[in-house]
């Protein structure tokens, strides 16, 4: 299995963070390359519009409000990647310092090696994280 990852400190509560990040349709107000996020299942399931028109379709594996974390996996996407499971997690540092960690494993599909699709998701967590910081300035 492949895996990639991206950690961020943020200049805001972890409280702050998880408020803009924690809901599971809540990508569009935060990731600029989802345009729109459509749930489904009772919130279970969301569809995902890129910004240049991509179609994903995630599913929430797990959620925990006090611990601040969600799971999902990838039901469809344009990736090259099946077994895909990502973990999104904001953690305290101080009253006013918060960690956010977001993570994936995933197996490449036929063709594409563990290296190019490690690098294709630490770019989208990297960026969106970078997106993300954005939001928050000191």
């Amino acid at each position: 299995m492949a895996t990639a990852s991206s950690v961020i400190e943020i200049p805001a509560s972890a409280d702050q963070v998880w408020q803009l990040i924690g809901g599971f349709n809540s990508l569009p107000d935060w990731l600029p390359f989802i345009a729109k996020s459509e749930p489904g299942e009772g919130g279970r399931v969301r569809h995902l519009t890129t910004a240049d028109g991509g179609q994903i379709v995630e599913r929430l594996q797990s959620f925990d409000n006090v611990a601040r974390t969600y799971s999902y996996t990838i039901e469809a996407s344009p990736f090259p990647v099946s077994a895909y499971l990502a973990t999104l997690q904001v953690e305290a540092l101080t009253e006013t310092s918060a960690k956010v960690t977001w993570s994936g494993v995933f197996t490449p599909a036929a063709g594409t090696t563990d290296a190019a699709v490690e690098e294709l998701f630490a770019g989208v967590y990297s960026g969106g994280l970078e997106a993300l910081r954005g939001n928050f300035p000191d």
